[in-house]
């Protein structure tokens, strides 16, 4: 497969259907990464997110279409030489130090980091002789992110890669995944914050049941899909704002009743036809939030 963008595509699934028995995990899926961009994979739990991850990763093979990595087999050795991977899975041993940690990963890899940028780069400095058995939460998921890093690669895979950080560490990696962009690199991300797509994302691909439903810019994302978003105090409950038509999405953030729709208008009449009490009322531009809610309505979450 190839995009707009022809060679620089540097990974790709081309019509790739993958089932487990009678579950349909992916149905025709064509995707590419593009070099130098920051790809962001969204959708709710069981949209095919992890199953085409681990197809670009050659962890499992396609029922039907085709999987690329850098023109070839993912499964090779000089593919997965040029891949940097982190999982929400991965596992070090806790007896190892982190610093033994980034020394044996960086020996996979022809051309690493130099082990000091690596350390840097993770924000793990004075923790070098630390036990990963030792280290926090926020700690093993920054030396996990260290460990994709650490082999300079083409292509870096990170699922979930903030899980667990703080503001601060978050950001951090934030700006170390835009520098890694910003040479040339790949960047495939799978996260569950949407402000964390919106911000580091140069494109976003949103999955539902199986198939790619939206696909562009953050901006696109949010402006051809989600419209606007109603705010306000009112009796009507979320199920009867589903009701009306041009209602994507409904929800109660506190006391106040929120629904995404692409005609305000219509929608607002028919919610004061319902409720000519209904207070603090707000009409705006929806967010990425709301974009994926619209789109991804009824999926399972």
């Amino acid at each position: 497969m190839e995009n707009d963008k022809g060679k620089d595509t540097v990974a790709a699934l081309g019509g790739v259907s993958k089932r487990y028995g009678k579950v349909e995990a992916l149905r025709g899926v064509d995707l590419g990464v593009v070099r130098g961009e920051v790809l962001a994979l969204l959708g709710p739990n069981g949209a095919g997110k992890t199953t085409a991850v681990k197809l670009l990763l050659g962890l499992l093979a396609a029922d039907a279409g085709t999987v690329s990595v850098f023109g070839g087999d993912p499964r090779q050795p000089a593919q997965r030489a040029r891949t940097g991977v982190m999982l929400q899975v991965g596992r070090v041993p806790d007896t190892l130090r982190v610093r033994e940690l980034v020394e044996m990963f960086s020996g996979y890899y022809p051309r690493p980091l130099p082990i000091a940028e690596t350390i840097a780069a993770a924000g793990l400095e004075g923790l070098e002789r630390r036990l990963f058995g030792q280290l926090s939460g926020g700690q093993k998921q920054r030396l996990l992110f260290g460990l994709a890093l650490c082999g300079d690669p083409d292509l870096l895979v990170l699922d979930e890669p903030t899980l667990g950080l703080d503001v601060e560490a978050r950001r951090a990696l934030w700006e170390r995944v835009r520098a890694v962009a910003q040479r040339g690199k790949s960047v495939l991300l799978t996260t569950h914050y949407l402000a964390e797509a919106d911000a580091l994302a140069h494109r976003i691909v949103v999955m539902s049941q199986g198939r790619i439903v939206a696909e562009g810019t953050p901006a696109e994302v949010k402006a051809g899909s989600a419209g606007k978003l109603v705010r306000c105090r009112s009796s009507v409950s979320p199920d009867e704002a589903r009701q009306i038509p041009g209602v994507a999405a409904a929800r109660h953030d506190g006391v106040v009743l929120e629904l995404t729709t692409g005609a305000a208008e219509d929608v607002l009449r028919h919610l004061l036809a319902r409720d000519a009490t209904l207070t603090d009322l707000e009409v705006s531009s929806a967010g990425l939030e709301q974009a994926f809610l619209a789109l991804t309505k009824g999926a399972s979450q």
